[in-house]
């Protein structure tokens, strides 16, 4: 009898710790935590952990890099000297993903980002800009003054000429303010001023995705136009840095001065990330470019091969610092990296080769 008793009291007491530790759970289910920062030295403007949750939807991933040359597909790359800003889900339910640009957007605070002038043109050309009548787009300039060739038809094909002075305008986009507009080399208002040639003439009539015309002012909007992942955020100054179109967000070219001897990397701090199969909660992870070249040279649609190639391990804090290769540098040979079951079953086989050198 004294045993059933005792074991009695012994399942109400479980029982009642397991009802005590579920109420305790829920209650701290809705505290924010934050991800640890990484073992970089930081700076007033780097390395700082992201907002906690909101009520209205899930945290943020906050993005830091330095010197990254992100290829946004086979016939497009962004280089980026500094950037400080956030990943943005695009479907609230869905997590932003590597493997899909379209699932997030890049919302820059602060930041550098430049695009080669002939990629930029390369892409207009062939991408859904070529819709507009504006054909075999070049352009070349300095500073906020570009000049911009083409050939439009206009009962014939006839080679066009645009001046103007590009500026930053609100909500992401890039302004183009034409001074000046030619046909052959000669003013519109000359020998060929019958056709009536305007600035709206030049693109499509029933509005290019990305491009938008009013007047003599032709603006250019870089989340439409340009291929995902999309990068938003309110520039300060745009300008030709030949070869390269240069667009600066905030002020960061004081931040620029800070970390120019820093190593290229990218940082993600907080929110949900999902990376081929594996999803990552509180997120904390740096990539860290194994080379000494000026770029750290990461491909979307390739990162897995450059993750395959490096190393990674686990931080004290449960983050991931992974170590990668630029692509150009992936060996050519397709060999697949994984430990064999031939392995796992003889204790007396070394580990493989490349498990020892890392």
């Amino acid at each position: 009898m004294a045993r059933r008793t005792g074991i009695l009291v012994g399942s109400i007491l479980v029982g009642l710790f397991l009802v005590g530790w579920f109420v305790r759970m829920l209650t701290l289910s809705g505290k924010p935590v934050s991800a640890p920062v990484g073992n970089l030295p930081a700076t007033s403007a780097t390395l700082a952990s992201s907002s906690p949750p909101s009520a209205s939807g899930p945290t943020f991933t906050s993005v830091y890099a330095h010197n990254v040359e992100l290829r946004k597909g086979p016939n497009f790359r962004v280089y980026v000297p500094w950037l400080h800003g956030k990943i943005i889900r695009t479907r609230r339910e869905v997590n932003p993903s590597f493997d899909d640009p379209d699932s997030f957007i890049l919302d820059v605070d602060n930041g550098i980002i430049r695009a080669n002038v002939g990629d930029l043109i390369n892409y207009l050309n062939v991408s859904a800009a070529s819709q507009s009548p504006l054909k075999n787009i070049s352009l070349v300039g300095d500073g906020d003054q570009v000049k911009l060739h083409g050939t439009v038809h206009k009962i014939l094909s006839l080679p066009i000429e645009i001046d103007g002075t590009i500026s930053p305008y609100p909500d992401r986009q890039i302004r183009m303010h034409v001074t000046k507009l030619s046909i052959l080399k000669v003013p519109l208002k000359g020998v060929l001023g019958a056709f009536k040639l305007t600035v709206a003439d030049l693109f499509d009539p029933h509005g290019t995705q990305g491009i938008r015309v009013s007047g003599n002012d032709v603006f250019f909007d870089t989340q439409q136009l340009l291929p995902p992942p999309h990068i938003t955020g309110q520039f300060t100054s745009v300008r030709m840095r030949n070869p390269d179109l240069e667009v600066t967000y905030g002020n960061a070219q004081s931040t620029m001065a800070r970390v120019e001897q820093w190593r290229n990397f990218l940082q993600l701090l907080d929110g949900s990330i999902d990376f081929g199969k594996l999803t990552m909660h509180h997120v904390d992870i740096i990539m860290i470019d194994t080379s000494n070249d000026a770029w750290f040279d990461l491909d979307l649609n390739h990162y897995q091969e450059q993750l395959v190639n490096g190393y990674t391990r686990m931080t004290p804090q449960a983050g991931l610092q992974i170590f990668m290769p630029d692509l150009e540098t992936l060996p050519h040979n397709k060999a697949v990296q994984n430990i064999s079951i031939e392995w796992m079953k003889n204790r007396n086989l070394p580990p493989p080769s490349d498990i020892m050198n890392r």
